[in-house]
């Protein structure tokens, strides 16, 4: 995660680089004058197309992303599928459609802006992500540690789950629903905050509302319906999705023919 000096006025400032991609000229350039407001911003780029956005993400290595949802051929979904793991700190989906808001959040959305919103609205947004990325900058490293455990609180409780222990994890709503052994775990974090923190050397995202711990994966079965099952120990056969298939059969180096 970079973080740029700013001018004089602004000493002592750390700066959050900020990207925005909108196929609207007007909406980019509406929501660029918001943030040249904000003294701890720094617009490193726009982009007005979602298939030039991944490109465009990954040269400017923004630490905040204000993304549109709904573009010409690469929609905002897609820009972050084929972003993988360089996905910025935050992420702020802005679009004027209501019904993918649990999508977005499921996708690892920090906030989901509705088209028109007002400047208050806005700042509130804005003030979300400010405190995670400077979470992370303000610590002197440029990613969060990968955890060794998670804590689930539930009727009044606090358990402890090592992730070692995990199978695999499921979207479900907005909760991540961990699978170990026979016991299944709800836990009030989006797939792709997850996906971020967990350690790549063993846990693989095979479809977007599923990760697996690879140590768990017994063989791929091809399904009926021409489509790819992971099976892991339990015999649960769990989705392989065609956007994930290149990805898993480079971590588990098989060949998985079309």
């Amino acid at each position: 995660m970079s973080v740029e000096a700013g001018p004089a006025a602004d000493a002592g400032l750390a700066k959050i680089r900020t990207l925005v991609v909108d196929d609207e000229p007007l909406a980019r350039s509406n929501l660029t004058v918001l943030l040249r407001r904000d003294p701890q911003i720094a617009i490193v780029g726009e982009c007005g197309s979602g298939v030039a956005a991944p490109d465009e993400i990954r040269r400017a290595k923004p630490d905040l992303l204000f993304l549109d949802i709904q573009m010409p051929e690469c929609d905002g979904f897609d820009v972050l599928a084929l972003l993988g793991r360089h996905v910025p700190a935050a992420v702020v989906f802005v679009t004027a459609y209501d019904q993918y808001a649990l999508r977005a959040f499921e996708a690892g959305a920090l906030d989901y802006l509705l088209k028109p919103f007002d400047t208050a609205r806005f700042e509130r947004a804005l003030d979300r992500a400010k405190q995670k990325v400077l979470g992370y900058v303000g610590g002197g490293k440029d990613l969060p540690p990968k955890l060794e455990r998670l804590v689930i609180k539930s009727a009044g409780e606090v358990a402890f789950v090592n992730l070692a222990e995990i199978d695999w994890i499921e979207a479900a709503d907005y909760y991540a629903a961990l699978h170990v052994g026979m016991k299944t775990h709800l836990l009030r974090r989006s797939m792709a905050e997850l996906e971020q923190d967990l350690d790549p050397e063993i846990f693989c995202r095979i479809h977007r509302s599923t990760i697996v711990n690879l140590k768990r994966i017994q063989g791929l079965k091809l399904h009926e319906d021409g489509e790819y099952r992971v099976l892991i120990e339990n015999r649960t056969e769990l989705r392989l999705s065609r956007r994930y298939r290149k990805h898993v059969q480079s971590r588990m180096g098989v060949r998985i023919s079309d």
